[in-house]
């Protein structure tokens, strides 16, 4: 688990143990067991996906661009299937500050734009 703190802003990195799965209108566009939770001081979590757990051809890269101080220059896609679009529900960190590097390669999505549901994996009985 990585931990980065800064001007009363903590953020704590850690494997997400469940898979996660992220829906737009019903259609999976992302499933992995290899999520990243993003914990920061203020904010809901936010789990990360690696891109190549992301079915991209449901994204359009956008001229958007934002920065947080604590990871660095977000990049942006809007999300589009079944006819309707989630105008920039996509972001990446392509080159994020050091505290916070391991997100690099990795997405996130807008919870007003997905549904992401995160699964505890199935117990086992015995008979």
């Amino acid at each position: 688990m990585a931990h980065h703190e800064e001007a009363g802003t903590r953020i704590s990195i850690s494997p997400e143990s469940n898979p996660v799965t992220v829906y737009f209108n019903d259609v999976v566009i992302a499933s992995t067991n290899e999520a990243l939770r993003l914990d920061e001081t203020g904010h809901a979590p936010v789990y990360y996906i690696p891109r190549d757990r992301v079915e991209m051809a449901y994204l359009v890269a956008t001229e958007k661009r934002t920065t947080c101080p604590h990871k660095g220059e977000a990049r942006y896609w809007t999300i589009s299937a079944m006819g309707r679009a989630g105008e920039n529900g996509v972001w990446s960190y392509e080159t994020p500050h050091e505290g916070v590097a391991q997100i690099a390669g990795y997405l996130a999505f807008d919870r007003d734009a997905v549904r992401i549901e995160v699964d505890a994996p199935p117990t086992s009985q015995s008979w």
